[in-house]
């Protein structure tokens, strides 16, 4: 297993600057944010000399990465702006080729306009399902495409806010290139707390066959997505570990929802716990 970390916890915006960033820290891979490179969040196009300098910028530095994000609102009501947001996919696929990785993360969305991750009463509508499906749908015919994995991530704000409801958006599209993010933060529902041990269980007796990333972050209260960095919160972080040890993850564990002078903090905590569990963890070149 790699220790990672979201790009956009560090204040760069080239590649090396970033990669030389993730590597101080003793940190193995990245889920690239590609404003952090410079780029748009979802560029239009990203030309394959770009995407070679950003591939070869983390290789100097010894990190790999995972993934890139290719998140917009698939839920969104305007199916223009869906469309919109499947074409940039689109480019971004075609990158990752170039950029040595084969996993893009995907936001199911809500209904509100502004954010992607704010909750909209309409969200759980059966409309809002078809559209966000639909679009999920065509976003894995882009990963079938182009040989990527689109991976979506369950999160309480969003269409798909449960391990119950990803395990259906999975079997519907049914495509081998649709997976999941695992992130124990943020499948909490108010009330739903003093359900963990449980909740956890059930989530990874669901998805866990088809997990492509894991994000460390933490929580303090349910009914919203956790934002607290790894270890800093309510999160049984040797459950959750456990858990993801058990389906044969071996893939990137991202630290995201922390500032850059926690990242050392949060590495170590995650180090102690997949150690203590007998995780073999990925190796690292600092420079």
């Amino acid at each position: 297993m790699q220790i990672g970390i979201l790009t956009n916890t560090f204040d760069t915006t080239t590649p090396d600057d970033t990669a030389r960033a993730v590597a101080a820290h003793d940190l193995q891979a990245v889920q690239l944010e590609l404003a952090s490179v410079g780029l748009a969040a979802m560029p239009d196009e990203i030309n394959t000399t770009e995407a070679q300098r950003i591939r070869d910028a983390f290789a100097v530095h010894g990190v790999a990465i995972a993934a890139v994000s290719g998140t917009f609102n698939m839920a969104h009501p305007d199916g223009t702006a869906r469309q919109a947001g499947l074409r940039r996919l689109n480019a971004v696929a075609e990158a990752c080729g170039d950029l040595g990785t084969s996993i893009i993360t995907l936001c199911t969305g809500t209904r509100n306009r502004e954010s992607m991750w704010r909750w909209h009463a309409e969200s759980y509508t059966d409309a809002a399902w078809l559209d966000m499906a639909e679009t999920v749908r065509e976003a894995a015919h882009i990963g079938e495409a182009h040989g990527v994995t689109m991976a979506f991530e369950p999160e309480v704000n969003n269409v798909v806010d449960s391990a119950r409801r990803a395990r259906r958006l999975l079997d519907e599209v049914a495509s081998p290139r649709l997976k999941v993010i695992m992130d124990g933060a943020n499948i909490f529902h108010a009330g739903e707390l003093p359900r963990m041990t449980e909740m956890l269980h059930e989530a990874f007796d669901l998805l866990g066959k088809d997990i492509a990333l894991a994000h460390a972050k933490d929580l303090d209260h349910d009914g919203d997505a956790g934002h607290l960095p790894a270890g800093q919160g309510l999160l049984d972080y040797p459950l959750y570990l456990s858990l993801l040890r058990q389906t044969g993850f071996d893939g990137a564990l991202i630290l995201h929802g922390l500032r850059a002078d926690e990242v050392d903090r949060c590495a170590t905590f995650l180090r102690g716990h997949l150690s203590t569990q007998g995780h073999k963890l990925a190796g690292t070149s600092r420079l």
